[in-house]
């Protein structure tokens, strides 16, 4: 049975997630050829406070330009 977390900075759409999470689905059961009632995936958010990237905290990143 696989078991896939995802963690990612909290933010996402329901429906963003949700597609996320198929695409996740479909991606395993196709590339090891395990059935889809054994597949559990799922998500773990956390905050920009919990988070440090290149060594910049996440709430102190600045922005993209528009």
């Amino acid at each position: 049975m696989p078991l896939i977390q995802i963690n990612m900075l909290e933010g996402r759409t329901p429906e963003q997630k949700k597609a996320l999470l198929s695409a996740v689905t479909d991606a395993v059961e196709t590339s090891i050829g395990v059935s889809r009632s054994s597949i559990r995936v799922w998500v773990t958010e956390f905050s920009g406070e919990d988070y440090m990237a290149e060594g910049i905290w996440h709430p102190e990143k600045a922005s993209p330009p528009s």
